[in-house]
């Protein structure tokens, strides 16, 4: 089940959900709004290969703006840091952005139990597209959960509060099971 703006907003104020920093003008009927921080970065290996370690370049947003190019694959990370020991955390893109032709969380939308950091943010512009520092890039709806909720994510990409590239090239040398 999905929490509405005032379940959401309840939570956030009794401490079952964390989002740091938190304004009440960003919540929506079942979500909340997020932005994007000052950093992206740019995948720059092609073709990619899942078994190496992959090689970015960096890019400081400026209140310029910065254009996304078609087919490439930048990472960011959220401005916020949220997450929840009760609610699962989904990270969506913005229907206004996505509109205009850019896909957030490309497949990876779903959190974890327990994580509670700036999220990494995924980003494909279809056609070019500029962003800015700071501005609303994507919405995070909760989720509860059934059963017992005795496992909290501590995972490879716990805790990270920068935008974190694949680590997946470290599956291939523990046969298949996470470091």
């Amino acid at each position: 089940m999905i929490l509405t703006r005032i379940e959401i907003f309840n939570n956030v104020k009794n401490g079952n959900i964390s989002i740091f920093p938190f304004d009440e003008i960003m919540l929506n009927p079942n979500s909340y709004d997020y932005h994007i921080d000052c950093k992206l970065l740019e995948l720059v290996d092609l073709p990619v290969d899942p078994k190496k370690q992959s090689s970015y370049h960096e890019i400081n947003l400026t209140d310029d703006g910065y254009v996304l190019s078609p087919n490439k694959t930048y990472l960011a990370n959220t401005y916020e840091e949220i997450g929840s020991d009760v609610f699962v955390p989904s990270l969506i893109g913005k229907t206004s952005l996505g509109r205009l032709g850019l896909f957030l969380q490309i497949t990876a939308d779903l959190g974890n139990l327990g994580a509670k950091h700036r999220w990494t943010l995924e980003l494909k512009a279809v056609q070019p597209i500029r962003i800015y520092p700071l501005m609303r890039i994507g919405q995070v709806t909760f989720w509860d959960t059934s059963g017992n909720a005795d496992m909290k994510y501590n995972g490879k990409y716990d805790k990270f509060s920068v935008a974190k590239s694949s680590e997946i090239y470290r599956e291939f040398s523990t046969g298949g099971k996470e470091t």
